[in-house]
């Protein structure tokens, strides 16, 4: 199977903008969960989120676009720069690139915002741009215009696991030929219908999010964008980038199970581990660290971790898992790509992240979820788990590069 280096990586998230910002947090155990101040929360359960303080344009967005780009293209702009200034990728090489985002509510912000505006006159009424920011494709076409990228793209919207199946995708691209080199991850922007839904739901933690605690009362929602250039290994090697790390495999199952609830079973959380493991022809035993789903939802936290022990066997209460929900959120579409990112991290400068809020583990949840404070680690191998409603379940294993 070909291999697929990463030589690029951006992000920001609610703990700063940029790799060094998320790694700093990270090692931190700093919690990025506030006061929300988008949009008015009164009647809410929670009136809590992980929200982006500031974005700024990056030099990357032609003034057109950075004008008229919505929240969540916007933090997908900024990821892309830095893995693209990161892996030092040029215009011939854009002529040929792919591009693969995840993403479950697009531009819905701005949609939201322009027809609130039109509902009460006011002026000047919303432009037409603001509007046709809504669709969950326009992401992936901005970066691809704003980089100039002629390679295939793709927009994945498959709830909470969007962005897992968009690297996973754009590994399948590179192993069957069809790029070189693939742009890839996700995007999310807080939007009212999302916390409105998960209001709805009554899934909203009116504390930061717990996972995996016994006081846990749901999760908190968050926003960010992750980004990575994947490059084909031998091309990578050949112009002579810098190669972060490897992207090893993926496992992708469906629950068939209910809109919103996974499997009390977990089977189907299981599949997507052991599918992962079996396309990478990697052991259970090569695990040295799992970053969970673990949203603070009483059921998911329950179920993920009789999954992570009947796939891990044995060894699961030895190996490290953590969930940087608890310090990011819930970035839905972006959380997988988010996730994934925070490994590989966790991979290049030695350390776990741990799991915050944690002060009351419940007896349902006995692994090692590392609480409250970061741990040093030499990890060569770890898996990233992302689950979405529907039953949508995605597992990722990225490896450790020392060059």
């Amino acid at each position: 199977m070909k291999r697929v280096a990463i030589t690029g990586i951006g992000s920001i998230n609610a703990l700063g903008a940029g790799v060094a910002a998320f790694a700093d947090g990270l090692r931190a155990g700093r919690c990025g969960i506030g006061a929300l101040s988008l949009f008015d929360s009164t009647g809410f359960r929670s009136s809590r989120a992980a929200e982006v303080k500031e974005l700024r344009v990056p030099a990357l967005a032609p003034h057109a676009i950075g004008r008229r780009a919505s929240r969540s293209a916007m933090l997908a702009l900024i990821a892309a720069d830095e893995a693209w200034r990161m892996a030092a990728l040029d215009a011939a090489v854009a002529a040929h690139t792919g591009v693969v985002v995840g993403t479950t509510t697009g531009g819905m912000a701005s949609g939201e915002e322009a027809y609130r505006r039109s509902l009460h006159g006011a002026k000047p009424s919303p432009r037409l741009s603001e509007w046709l920011e809504t669709p969950v494709s326009v992401p992936v076409d901005t970066l691809a215009h704003a980089l100039a990228c002629g390679g295939p793209r793709l927009t994945v919207s498959t709830a909470c696991s969007s962005s897992a199946n968009a690297l996973g995708i754009a590994a399948d691209w590179i192993r069957g030929g069809r790029a070189e080199t693939v742009l890839c991850g996700g995007t999310d922007s807080l939007c009212r219908m999302t916390y409105s839904g998960f209001n709805a739901l009554q899934a909203l933690d009116r504390e930061p999010c717990r996972p995996f605690d016994k006081d846990r009362a749901g999760l908190t929602l968050g926003e960010g964008a992750a980004a990575f250039v994947f490059e084909a290994w031998d091309s990578a090697l050949q112009r002579g980038a810098r190669i972060l790390g490897e992207f090893v495999s993926y496992g992708v199952s469906a629950d068939a199970h209910h809109l919103t609830q996974p499997r009390p079973d977990g089977e189907g959380a299981m599949m997507a581990m052991r599918r992962a493991l079996a396309e990478g022809g990697v052991a259970a035993e090569a695990i040295d660290y799992v970053n969970a789903h673990g949203t603070g939802t009483p059921l998911n936290d329950v179920v993920e971790t009789r999954a992570i022990k009947a796939v891990l066997g044995g060894r699961a209460s030895q190996v490290p898992v953590s969930s940087t929900k608890s310090m990011i959120g819930h970035c839905l579409g972006a959380a997988g790509a988010i996730e994934a990112l925070a490994c590989l991290l966790a991979l290049q400068f030695r350390f776990i992240p741990p799991t915050v809020n944690l002060t009351h583990p419940d007896p349902e949840c006995d692994l090692d979820y590392v609480p409250n404070r970061s741990r040093a680690a030499a990890l060569r191998m770890v898996l990233s788990n992302s689950y979405g409603f529907g039953g949508n379940n995605t597992s990722l294993i990225l490896r450790g590069y020392d060059g």
